[in-house]
C-alpha cells in the first residue's frame, strides 16, 4: 500500500517517469495508476493530439516505440498507455532499446496484466533503472478484508467485520469488483457511517443469515438445526452459492481449526496473527475447538477432499449437488 501512495503521489506532484510498466496478476491498481496518469497527466486541451491510447493485440513494440520518441504538440509531455500490454508478451524485450534510452517528453505506460517481466532478463533490469515497474499481487483470502477497511476508512467510511467478511466471500478477491460495490454503499449511505451486514444485504443482495459466513458458524457452533436451514437455501439458490466455493471455505476454516489446536499460546492476538484473521473472529475458533478434537478435525479434512472431489463429477454417481452437501455437513457435526 506503501508503494501505491508513494506512486501516486509523485504523478499527482508531476515527478513523472518517461516510463511505467504496471504487471501482475491484480489487475485493480494497475487500472488505477493507467488511469490516473491518463486522467491527470495532460489537461483536456492537450489530449487531443499528446495522448494515445494502444491496445497490445494491435500493436507491435516497434510501432509503439515510433509513437514514443515523437515529440508532445504544443505541451510538455506525451501520454502513451498501451492497454492489453500482455498481449505483446512474446516480443516485449524488443523494448530494451528503448527503454535504454527513453525519450524524456514521453510518459509511455504499460498494462501488462496477469504476467510479469522475467527479472533476470535486461528488460526488467533496464526499466528498473530508468523507469517505474510495480507489480500488483494477488491478496490472499485473509488479506481482503483488511483492503476493504483501509479503502473504506479512507473515505471516512467503517464496515464491521462480518459485512466485509460476507463481501469476500461472496465476490472472492477481485478487488475490482469488490471496490465497484464499496462505490455503491458510498453512493447511497452518508459519510461517516459504519457499514453492516444489513446495508450488505440491502444494497447488494448478498443474505445477511445464509452465506457461507453464517454456515461456517453454524457448524463451529454444531447447530444443526440452523446449518441445514442454510444448506437447504443454498440448494434453492445454487447459482448464487456454489458448493464448491462452500467446500473451499469450510476446507480453510478447519485447517485453520487444526493449526489453532496446536498453537502453544491461544492469546487473541497471537491466534489471529498466527491464523491470519480478524481478532473479532478468534472466539468462532474457540468454540468449534471445543466441540471438535484436533483428531475429529483431521478426519473432516479428509470428508471436505472427499467431498470436492464427488462436486466435481469423480464418485458421485449422479448424486445432486444439494446431496453431497447435505451428506458432508451431516458427517462433519455427527
Amino acid at each position: 500500500m506503501n508503494e501505491i501512495n508513494a506512486i501516486v503521489t509523485n504523478i499527482k506532484r508531476g515527478n513523472l517517469k518517461p516510463i511505467y510498466f504496471l504487471m501482475g496478476e491484480e489487475p485493480y491498481y494497475i487500472d488505477r495508476i493507467s488511469e490516473l496518469i491518463e486522467n491527470s497527466v495532460l489537461d483536456e486541451s492537450e489530449k487531443g493530439f499528446n495522448q494515445v491510447i494502444m491496445y497490445g493485440r494491435d500493436v507491435t513494440i516497434d510501432e509503439i516505440v515510433s509513437s514514443a520518441k515523437r515529440y508532445p504538440m504544443m505541451a510538455d509531455k506525451q501520454v502513451i498507455i498501451v492497454k492489453e500490454a500482455q498481449d505483446l508478451s512474446r516480443s516485449i524485450e524488443k523494448l530494451v532499446a528503448y527503454a535504454q534510452n527513453p525519450q524524456p517528453t514521453t510518459v509511455l505506460v504499460f498494462n501488462y496484466k496477469y504476467k510479469k517481466l522475467d527479472k533476470r532478463k535486461k528488460l526488467y533490469k533496464t526499466i528498473e533503472k530508468n523507469g517505474l515497474l510495480y507489480e500488483s499481487k494477488k491478496l490472499y483470502d485473509n488479506q481482503v478484508s483488511d483492503w476493504i477497511r483501509r479503502v473504506l476508512s479512507g473515505k471516512n467510511y467503517k464496515i464491521e467485520p462480518k459485512a466485509a467478511l460476507m463481501l469476500v466471500e461472496f465476490l472472492g478477491t477481485d478487488l475490482s469488483k469488490i471496490n465497484n460495490e464499496l462505490e455503491k454503499l458510498i453512493t447511497i449511505l452518508p459519510e461517516d457511517s459504519i457499514i453492516t451486514p444489513e446495508d450488505i444485504e440491502t444494497n447488494i443482495g448478498i443474505s445477511k443469515d445464509f452465506n457461507n459466513f453464517e454456515l461456517r458458524k453454524a457448524v463451529g457452533e454444531k447447530q444443526i438445526v440452523k446449518a441445514n436451514r442454510i444448506i437447504n437455501y443454498f440448494a434453492a439458490n445454487p447459482k448464487s452459492n456454489p458448493i464448491v466455493m462452500t467446500i473451499s471455505l469450510l476446507n480453510s476454516f478447519f485447517t485453520q481449526l487444526l493449526q489453532y489446536h496446536g498453537l502453544q499460546s491461544k492469546d487473541k492476538m497471537n491466534v489471529a496473527k498466527t491464523l491470519g484473521i480478524n481478532p473479532y473472529f478468534v472466539g468462532d475458533y474457540a468454540t468449534a475447538a471445543q466441540k471438535y478434537p484436533m483428531r475429529k478435525v483431521s478426519q473432516i479434512i479428509g470428508l471436505l477432499r472427499e467431498a470436492d472431489v464427488k462436486s466435481k463429477g469423480v464418485g458421485a454417481n449422479g448424486m445432486p449437488q444439494a446431496d453431497i452437501l447435505k451428506e458432508l455437513l451431516f458427517k462433519i457435526m455427527h
